[in-house]
């Protein structure tokens, strides 16, 4: 029986790595992947999923209003989704892939943050929280080596932004992985981070 998989962490914590390692894995045993990813996520190229360990792969980019049953039940059949940055998905994506498992029996892997820099869930991740059959974290560390669970925004100098809008394409030049507790010290001591 086929499951919805939600696999979330902090930024740096290896999601889109474990991405294409599992599509690796699937293609070596001979079975087919659909791996897709939103097209907001623009950072490394409008149709590439690349992991800050190097890891890339060319995607299928889905539009915000494309309709994922429509598209895959037009192309060949696939053994399993894989994508990449669904918190960009919408809920309605998120419901649409919810039924492919459902309808079509076919595994779907989901990976991607669990909130944004604020600490507020992403729609697409708080639907999948509600509708996933396994929701597993990804952990990473903070530099106080305790759990990072905050994807800090980072200012040019260095200290913790506070207000902006919930989308900003970014890597380890405006993220830096925190613990809640060093995050909120950040803020209120207003000092400066250091970047990986």
């Amino acid at each position: 029986m086929a499951k919805l998989y939600f696999k979330y962490g902090a930024m740096g914590s290896s999601k889109s790595a474990q991405a294409l390692i599992t599509k690796f894995n699937y293609e070596e045993l001979g079975m087919s992947v659909w791996l897709i990813k939103p097209s907001v996520d623009t950072r490394d190229g409008k149709s590439v999923i690349r992991s800050r360990i190097g890891l890339c792969q060319e995607a299928d980019a889905v539009p915000p209003e494309a309709d994922l049953k429509e598209i895959y039940r037009t192309m060949e059949r696939k053994d399993v989704i894989i994508a990449d940055e669904c918190q960009f998905f919408t809920p309605k994506q998120i419901d649409q892939l919810r039924d492919l498992v459902d309808e079509d029996n076919i595994p779907v892997l989901c990976f991607g943050l669990r909130t944004d820099f604020l600490t507020h869930l992403f729609p697409g991740s708080a639907r999948l929280f509600e509708v996933a059959d396994s929701i597993t974290e990804i952990k990473t560390v903070c530099a106080c080596g305790a759990k990072a669970i905050v994807n800090a925004r980072i200012a040019e100098d260095g200290t913790v932004i506070t207000a902006g809008e919930q989308v900003f394409l970014g890597g380890n030049d405006s993220y830096i992985a925190m613990c809640h507790r060093c995050w909120k010290k950040a803020i209120r001591e207003g000092r400066k981070v250091l970047r990986p």
